[in-house]
């Protein structure tokens, strides 16, 4: 299964869409937050599946702002990170996975892409195809997902 990781589009999905319909057969379309809106219109404008969670920016009281999906055995948390206070370290965000036994992290909120392994757990934030910080590239993530395994890549696209 191939998944698309995107975080903090913040109002712009033109990037997410020119990259989704570059890469072949994604199975399923994950924004992190920030904007919930931008997840709606990209799931209106895409073939596959999109699952998503609310930001610290977004308004929705009906959306979660975080998710623990299954995905072939593996237990994913999905989360934006503002309220595991990312920008001050992944510590919480670790310790939040162990208590909930998921072995994959997906977060933003830092604009900064992480491709991290801490024991057992592998920490993955796709950073930003529209505002990246900290002298990032735009980014985003790809996870591929098997029955046993499980890996990602950050990619950074020329964006045109």
């Amino acid at each position: 299964m191939k998944i698309m990781v995107v975080s903090d589009t913040h109002g712009s999905i033109e990037q997410v869409l020119e990259q989704y319909h570059k890469l072949n057969e994604v199975d399923l379309v994950i924004h992190l937050g920030d904007s919930c809106r931008d997840a709606e219109r990209i799931n209106d404008m895409v073939d596959s599946e999109v699952i998503y969670i609310k930001g610290n920016i977004d308004s929705e009281p009906s959306e979660e702002s975080h998710k623990i999906i299954q995905m072939l055995g593996h237990k994913m948390l999905l989360t934006h990170g503002h309220t595991e206070k990312v920008k001050s370290g992944l510590l919480q965000l670790y310790y939040k996975a162990l208590s909930l036994s998921c072995e994959i992290v997906l977060f933003g909120h830092t604009h900064i892409p992480v491709y991290q392994q801490e024991g057992n757990v592998l920490l993955i934030n796709p950073g930003s195809l529209v505002k990246p910080k900290g002298g990032n590239l735009p980014s985003f993530a790809l996870l591929t997902i098997k029955e046993y395994t499980a890996s990602a890549e950050i990619i950074f696209p020329e964006i045109s």
